[in-house]
């Protein structure tokens, strides 16, 4: 095949990705919206729950608000179950048209201590196609995530997002790993947003209601003294969306007379209050159906 004849087809192949990509970005409000109203209003999976906790976070709103927040919260995860049809097309040179960054000194300033980055993120937006945009971008990512029973379904679903780059860390041998990634100077993205008891968690406050958190992060950040830097995602209005860096939260330690468990317990609880903060700012993007408040015991 000459030269000429291959580039022809490698444009044609451009072309019909890019139509391929703008059909599913065409699709996502209105077919996401449509699975997220099966989901709540029909179907009603996780509805009571979804709506309890967010009276449980907003206790002073009115019971129509708290509704149509979980109402919302539930179309925008039908929104980003139809995103997940991008993951095999989307590409480098996608990121301008797809995504926006504030922030990115916080991560590159990070990053030039050479101890690797400690990512505190939660489940806001789409933090899967985020993680594969970032990867897309050049910064190398390990996210810690739980495995599937089934093979074939990690297989597919690990197999998809490690295409773009994204490395995986499972729980059970994570230290090692985190570890092992930091030192190679990585991005580990730990997601503190979900319900853990004793002995992984340890007790905190989240919206004022008490629960229980993950103490990995805290832990790492104490063991190694790499930078916790907060990042999150979310979709504006116009469908586009905007990853976000904050500035990294310092290590603080409660004084000389706490102990180790008590400083550790004592970030937990800041790292907690700071995925409050964001969750504040678009409470329509938060996965609401998680049992995020049991009883820690």
């Amino acid at each position: 095949m000459s030269v000429s004849r291959k580039s022809s087809m490698s444009g044609i192949r451009e072309l019909f990705r890019l139509v391929l990509r703008d059909v599913v970005r065409g699709l996502i409000w209105p077919l996401g919206s449509l699975l997220g109203i099966l989901w709540i209003d029909i179907l009603r999976i996780r509805r009571k729950v979804a709506v309890d906790n967010v009276a449980l976070a907003f206790p002073e709103w009115s019971r129509a608000e708290q509704v149509r927040v979980a109402r919302a919260s539930l179309r925008h995860m039908g929104r980003t179950l139809v995103e997940f049809m991008l993951f095999p097309i989307m590409r480098q040179r996608d990121l301008e048209t797809l995504f926006s960054f504030k922030g990115e000194e916080n991560i590159t300033k990070s990053l030039e201590a050479k101890k690797g980055v400690l990512m505190l993120s939660l489940h806001l937006g789409n933090g899967d196609l985020a993680v594969a945009a970032l990867s897309q971008k050049g910064w190398s990512i390990s996210l810690i995530s739980k495995l599937f029973k089934a093979k074939w379904l990690n297989d597919f679903w690990f197999g998809l997002r490690a295409k773009h780059g994204t490395k995986f860390i499972a729980p059970e041998k994570s230290s090692f790993e985190i570890l092992r990634a930091l030192k190679a100077n990585r991005i580990v993205a730990f997601v503190l947003d979900q319900f853990m008891g004793p002995p992984i968690g340890c007790k905190t406050t989240f919206f004022g209601v008490e629960t229980g958190t993950a103490m990995g992060l805290a832990l790492m950040a104490e063991r190694t003294g790499a930078p916790v830097v907060p990042s999150y995602n979310y979709r504006d209005r116009l469908g586009h969306w905007v990853i976000v860096f904050d500035e990294p939260i310092p290590w603080r330690d409660l004084g000389p007379k706490a102990s180790r468990d008590e400083n550790i317990a004592a970030m937990t609880q800041v790292y907690t209050d700071k995925i409050e903060e964001i969750i504040r700012q678009h409470p329509e993007q938060w996965m609401w159906i998680h049992r995020r408040w049991k009883r820690f015991a």
